[in-house]
């Protein structure tokens, strides 16, 4: 099976959450078969829910639509390096393999701070690949952010 990145369209959610006014995480769940189960970015403003993280919002859709908490096939594409909080739920979820493209030293969960997936309390180690699309979803955070100190 040749590997197909889905982070162009986890991008595109990413840019339409800042759109929105929230900071530009988009995320998707791609199913076993390769097809996208869910797609997201964030929504903590809109939402006025501190836990509505892309990454969040595409486990819970994608259990509602697999009907199950598991979803142990699946994958997840994330712009930006899961929090401790989405690591965490991605562990419990148990997702196969975790894509994500720009790192977060400063509220990271996966490389950097809590490290969620290297604890022994760690449900769930998914495999990680990171730095994929890392310049595009690194630049726009630092766009949306200087747009903001402006």
């Amino acid at each position: 099976m040749t590997f197909k990145s889905h982070m162009t369209a986890a991008l595109e959610e990413a840019r339409l959450a800042g759109d929105r006014g929230e900071v530009p995480v988009g995320a998707l769940l791609v199913g076993p078969d390769g097809v996208i189960l869910a797609r997201a970015g964030n929504r903590t403003r809109e939402l006025s829910d501190p836990t509505a993280h892309a990454e969040i919002l595409v486990i819970r859709e994608g259990a509602q639509a697999l009907g199950s908490e598991r979803l142990i096939d699946c994958d997840i594409y994330v712009t930006l390096e899961p929090c401790a909080m989405c690591a965490a739920a991605i562990s419990a979820a148990r997702v196969r393999r975790l894509y994500y493209g720009a790192n977060d030293p400063k509220s990271g969960g996966v490389a950097h701070g809590a490290k969620v997936f290297s604890h022994a309390q760690s449900h769930h180690a998914p495999e990680v690949y990171d730095g994929i699309s890392a310049r595009d979803s690194a630049e726009l955070l630092k766009a949306f952010f200087a747009g903001r100190r402006a």
